[in-house]
């Protein structure tokens, strides 16, 4: 199949282009990028004027809750929630059930994913096994089963001496450790952010500390390891500092933010809508503004959603007892687009490089660039059009958004993943 991109703004931060372009693809690959290219004979004709042309984005976070809580989410909504978002490759995290912890666990996911899902799938392993913190995983065993990261996510291995062991060996492997960083002795009970709106809630605070102890902790396990770490979903302001500090010094640190945390404080927080309870939590007007300076800097890599759907009576308890998380996959592109790219935070180059260049670096997948050869996976996005975020309209099985009618700009329009619309 031949597909004709024409009049496009081709953003590829692999060769730093920004400019008006035709594309080409045949098949599952890029075959020609110009100006002017002849439609004779192509499939498909897809008018992009006015529209950002980016290489597939990547999605380093996603909870799709399959195998063990179908009821959240499958691989097949989930990934169709991704293509609808604009992503054409996801990491799905290993907590699970049964937690994807040995390599005969991750092929039944990627099996499953052959048959379901219209995008690339890449499945975590855990560190520990089940997830428990007490004993490591076959982290080669997993590496050769097609893991590209490992991750406790949704958990932290809070034995040091263990989680040591865990980034020596998976530095043997260039295995890169997403990691999530909570002290849980810290945290307690917390449900919100510390501070006065937790109080006016009558909820437990969970405090910066609680995210930057780990992190300044696991960054010096990095240092002394020579691991590649990749800090998730940052969400306070001395996180910046401590994670430019380490780059500075030359450790191999990477980390991401979500859209919600730099979009939403505690102060939006409506109370008894659990909706806006996330791990971690939405922090101060500082905090955001800080994770924004970090993505302006380079002090952040990525934007990633951490997607987390929830059944409904899952999100529809008290705040103090509701299930932490959002789903974000058909959110992301436009609240990126307008908190980021419309006030002139990151140029859409910026974007292009923080969704798709960086993460594929970082999962080892090569540029996944716009470059004539490579794999035909291309998002096709139009920055100008306006809507209203409505939960309803999700492919997600999950409903759990702060956003629901939030007016945003910025519209996926196509998904292509190795040459075919999704």
């Amino acid at each position: 199949m031949k597909i004709l991109i024409k009049n496009g703004r081709v953003l590829n931060p692999a060769t730093n282009t920004d400019a008006v372009l035709d594309l080409l693809t045949e098949d599952a690959c890029i075959k020609e990028i110009g100006t002017h290219i002849d439609a004779t004979d192509t499939d498909k004709v897809i008018d992009a004027s006015g529209c950002y042309v980016m290489p597939g984005l990547i999605d380093m976070h996603v909870h799709l809750r399959d195998p063990g809580f179908l009821y959240k989410e499958t691989i097949e909504t989930g990934t169709l929630a991704a293509a609808k978002g604009g992503f054409t490759t996801i990491v799905a995290m290993a907590n699970t059930n049964p937690v994807i912890d040995d390599a005969h666990k991750l092929e039944a996911v990627y099996e499953h994913a052959r048959q379901y899902s219209p995008i690339h799938v890449l499945q975590a392993g855990s560190v520990t096994k089940g997830m428990n913190g007490l004993e490591l995983t076959n982290a080669r065993a997993l590496k050769n089963a097609g893991a590209p990261v490992l991750s406790e996510d949704g958990k932290t291995v809070m034995n040091a001496a263990l989680f040591r062991e865990a980034l020596l060996n998976a530095a043997a492997l260039n295995l890169p450790v997403l990691d999530h960083c909570e002290d849980i002795h810290l945290k307690g009970n917390g449900a919100l952010n510390s501070g006065s709106i937790a109080k006016k809630l009558k909820v437990e605070g969970i405090s910066n500390a609680v995210e930057d102890t780990i992190i300044a902790r696991d960054i010096l396990l990095a240092k002394e390891t020579n691991a590649r770490l990749h800090i998730c979903h940052c969400s306070t302001a001395d996180s910046m500092k401590i994670i430019k500090a380490a780059k500075e010094d030359g450790i191999s640190v990477t980390a991401e933010v979500c859209p919600h945390h730099f979009t939403l404080t505690d102060e939006d927080i409506l109370p008894g809508d659990s909706n806006y309870k996330m791990a971690p939590p939405l922090r101060t007007r500082k905090d955001a503004d800080a994770l924004i300076d970090g993505l302006k800097n380079g002090t952040i890599d990525v934007i990633s959603s951490d997607h987390a759907p929830h059944a409904l009576y899952e999100k529809t308890e008290d705040i103090a007892s509701a299930a932490f998380g959002i789903v974000g996959l058909e959110t992301s592109v436009p609240l990126t687009i307008t908190e980021l790219v419309i006030p002139g935070h990151l140029t859409p180059l910026q974007m292009a490089e923080k969704m798709s260049y960086n993460p594929a670096k970082i999962l080892g997948l090569g540029t996944r660039g716009l470059n004539v050869g490579e794999i035909a996976d291309i998002t096709v996005i139009h920055p100008d059009i306006e809507f209203v975020i409505d939960k309803d309209s999700f492919a997600s099985m999950g409903r759990n958004t702060p956003f629901h009618g939030r007016k945003v700009r910025g519209k996926v329009l196509f998904t292509i993943c190795e040459g075919v619309i999704c």
